[in-house]
């Protein structure tokens, strides 16, 4: 089984696709062979994911075997929210057994297989379970994306102290350049996280993503 690595963000629309995209890419261009998986995707009307064929885009890959098989977005559904939330509207509940399962497959053929999660990491996926909780159960080294906005510092911080104080293997960070940011915003956000990890997490670096 290759390594399996989570990408949650320090919030929703953040360019978690994008970032698990591009990072993708990287890899792949590094020499690796490279699997991204959707743990589930809410929002989508027709069953299918866009996410997953935006990181199919920005790896400059076809459709890899493991989307046409089901396997890279296990679940969708239709009503643009939490995981739980989207689920109860249409009478069910997110199985996540199954999407680990699915995560775990994939990357039994990959030397590293990204899996994007939905929204932030305390999003529920079930009534007992963050996308956080889950992370912790299956040991799950992680990336998080951060982003130049303003009010993102905030949102950055509180997310690192909650990976750190439940003791989740911080891989990196990425730090998404969004269009329309703030130059001066941008930069402050990236030094005072910078600076949080350097007081926190020593040794955990800052990859700064192109504004697409």
């Amino acid at each position: 089984m290759g390594k399996i690595v989570f990408l949650s963000g320090i919030g929703t629309d953040v360019g978690k696709t994008v970032a698990t995209g591009l990072y993708a890419k990287r890899m792949l261009d590094a020499g690796l062979k490279v699997a991204t998986v959707k743990l589930v995707e809410t929002g989508s009307k027709d069953g299918k994911s866009q996410d997953v064929a935006v990181h199919r885009r920005l790896m400059g890959t076809k459709k890899l075997p493991e989307d046409a098989a089901g396997l890279t977005c296990p679940i969708t559904y239709k009503f643009p929210a939490s995981p739980e939330l989207a689920a109860q509207l249409e009478g069910k509940k997110v199985p996540v057994a199954k999407l680990v399962a699915a995560a775990r497959k994939v990357s039994r053929r990959y030397d590293l297989t990204l899996v994007e999660g939905a929204g932030g990491l305390m999003v529920p996926l079930t009534a007992r379970m963050t996308t956080l909780d889950l992370i912790v159960r299956e040991k799950w080294p992680l990336m998080l994306v951060c982003t130049g906005e303003l009010g993102a510092i905030n949102h950055a911080l509180l997310s690192l102290e909650a990976i750190k104080a439940r003791g989740v293997k911080l891989e990196k960070v990425l730090f998404n350049h969004l269009p329309g940011e703030t130059a001066a915003i941008a930069a402050d956000n990236l030094k005072v996280v910078r600076r949080w990890l350097n007081a926190n997490l020593e040794g955990v670096a800052v990859d700064e993503l192109p504004c697409l």
